[in-house]
């Protein structure tokens, strides 16, 4: 019976081989994540943020403030807290709702960052053609 009492130890180390594993492809995959290029809706602006004490920012210098609600996501696509950024200046894409509070925000990643031409304002936003498929803007 010797053969039974050298199988169950290959097989428990078979089984922790395998989640060891899959624990790691689960931890790449989560990385290869935070540096796709998420979807944004065509009203997003993108501008430098700078947080005061909430609810009160700076987008590209100009005040703004947080409407009730608003949510901010991290590089990662994680929601973060407003408190959690005071005092950091960063690069963001936001949207507005009708009274011109800041309804949501993300944090941009490398993948993000490297998509130069986005627009800063409503006119320009207007007057550019978005391509929501790519996440594209062209200037005419």
């Amino acid at each position: 019976m010797s053969r039974c009492a050298h199988t169950l130890p290959r097989r428990l180390a078979l089984r922790l081989a395998f989640m060891g594993l899959a624990g790691l492809a689960t931890l790449g995959a989560s990385s290869v994540q935070a540096q796709t290029h998420r979807q944004f809706p065509p009203d997003a602006l993108r501008a430098e943020m700078l947080v005061g004490t909430p609810p009160d920012l700076q987008l590209d210098g100009r005040d703004a403030r947080l409407a009730p609600g608003t949510r901010i996501r991290s590089a990662d696509n994680l929601l973060v807290f407003a408190s959690a950024l005071v005092g950091q200046k960063l690069t963001v894409h936001y949207t507005q709702d009708f009274a011109g509070l800041v309804r949501d925000i993300w944090l941009l990643n490398e993948a993000e960052l490297a998509n130069k031409t986005w627009p800063r304002t409503p006119e320009q936003a207007a007057s550019w053609s978005f391509d929501l498929a790519s996440q594209v803007w062209t200037k005419p």
